[in-house]
């Protein structure tokens, strides 16, 4: 990307829209463009297209997206498959219509199959049934890459997609009702450590395999896509994961160890009880994250060393992020 090129970055308060923002400006650009949900509702098709019209990026990272937990997953499906339909739907659209150079789209780890083979290559997407506990949001985001590839197909877009696994890091959200598995534990243990609790109760087994990536790590990689990888040509243009490249550190650990850690940087020194009543989610989720480390990017934060980074923003801030 030109240095003075207008990059426009949807989800620019999120926890991987902020890490891209950081990334951007550490990297000399200064044409980036940003608007808050209340300024642009991206599930409203004809803002999407006048703000294009008006703007004319000539760079776009989808980072926004209806996230969330099991919880909330389970709590609230409909509004997580028609709210990220939308808003790909439209910018994705816009952004073939006002000749973007090019579109990175943020999927989720979660497209892949309950019981894909670990850890999961690209190729295996499509390859069996998801994980009930989160299938509306995978299916939209299966779309999204979908998207991505038709309109390359149909009017040469160049918009591709990356996967990135379980995220983390300042930005984050640490609602106990919405949050995902890292922050929850963040904020339940740093709680528990403030109460002076003896007992911390934490849902499911333990046993599930996760892998964790530094939300600062990702937004290298997402930078580093848009210089290195573009939409594929030839025959490949008709395989869905030739679009998209996985994003992760390749390492995962059991939640049960990833308490511990939690635990040990919080300074909580309790006893830590799972309840084995609630749900675990899929039993192991591990990126292959060969094609892009072949194409020369690799993680770089350990999990400890992101973990401490992410509970220092905690502390500082109170879990709540700066508006801008």
């Amino acid at each position: 990307m030109e240095k003075n090129a207008k990059i426009y970055i949807a989800g620019h308060r999120g926890l991987v829209g902020s890490a891209i923002v950081r990334e951007l400006e550490a990297g000399g650009f200064d044409n980036l463009v940003f608007r808050t949900s209340k300024e642009l509702d991206l599930t409203d098709s004809s803002a999407v297209n006048k703000f294009f019209e008006d703007e004319k990026p000539d760079y776009v990272f989808l980072a926004a997206a209806r996230v969330g937990g099991i919880k909330a997953n389970d709590t609230y499906p409909a509004d997580f498959i028609r709210i990220n339909l939308q808003i790909e739907t439209n910018v994705i659209h816009a952004a073939y219509e006002h000749d973007v150079q090019k579109l990175l789209f943020l999927g989720s780890s979660c497209i892949y199959p309950k019981f894909a083979p670990q850890p999961m290559k690209e190729e295996h997407l499509l390859t069996g049934p998801l994980e009930p506990t989160n299938d509306p949001y995978a299916i939209a985001k299966i779309a999204g890459i979908t998207m991505c590839k038709a309109y390359h197909r149909q009017h040469g877009s160049n918009f591709i997609a990356a996967m990135p696994t379980n995220l983390y890091g300042p930005g984050d959200n640490f609602d106990l009702e919405t949050s995902h598995a890292l922050p929850a534990l963040i904020r339940k243990l740093h709680d528990a450590k403030t109460r002076d609790d003896k007992v911390v109760e934490l849902w499911g087994t333990g046993s599930p395999m996760r892998e964790f990536l530094y939300v600062d790590d990702l937004a290298r990689a997402l930078v580093f896509m848009m210089d290195r990888f573009d939409a594929p040509g030839g025959s490949m243009a008709d395989e869905i994961w030739a679009y998209y490249l996985n994003v992760g550190t390749g390492k995962d650990c059991t939640i049960k160890e990833l308490a511990e850690t939690i635990a040990s940087v919080v300074g909580f020194n309790g006893l830590v009880k799972w309840n084995t009543s609630m749900p675990d989610g899929t039993p192991r989720k591990l990126l292959d994250v060969t094609r892009i480390n072949d194409l020369g990017w690799k993680a770089s934060t350990s999990l400890e060393q992101g973990i401490r980074k992410t509970y220092e923003w905690f502390k500082a801030t109170g879990g709540k992020k700066a508006r801008r």
